[in-house]
């Protein structure tokens, strides 16, 4: 795995189809995101004032969409940070591996989707932050 940097983060744009009846956005993995998708799940009914996330993934890949409403998703990885604020269902926020992320600020009835590249691993994660920037340490040691 490459070192990752914040910069490898991004906004994707989504297929959006207009019909007076209602838009639908499709994501299909490797069509128009970069991975297979392997996982799907989706926050909601979060309190006002909470956070989520509050982790990084060793290997797994995410897109991350407002579904509903709003949200930000602060980025780190362990020298840059940045927030990006999401609130439109046709763009998703790709986070590659090796990257801290905590989500925040969500509107009322707001709803985070998250499409996964990898099936849920508990050995994947890095739930502590100091455990995170020795990870990050290590990874850019052996480049």
């Amino acid at each position: 795995m490459k070192t990752s940097s914040v910069y490898d983060c991004h906004v994707l744009p989504l297929n959006k189809i207009h019909n007076p009846a209602g838009n639908i956005t499709i994501i299909e993995g490797v069509k128009n995101i970069p991975f297979n998708i392997q996982r799907i799940y989706y926050l909601y009914d979060i309190p006002s004032g909470e956070s989520r996330g509050g982790h990084a993934h060793k290997e797994l890949q995410q897109l991350i969409v407002a579904a509903s409403g709003s949200f930000e998703v602060m980025l780190d990885d362990g020298t840059n940070k940045k927030i990006v604020r999401l609130n439109r269902p046709n763009y998703g926020l790709l986070v590659v591996p090796g990257i801290w992320r905590e989500i925040f600020e969500f509107s009322s009835g707001s709803i985070c989707m998250v499409l996964a590249s990898l099936k849920y691993d508990e050995n994947d994660y890095l739930r502590e932050y100091s455990e995170f920037k020795n990870y990050k340490y290590e990874t850019s040691v052996k480049f």
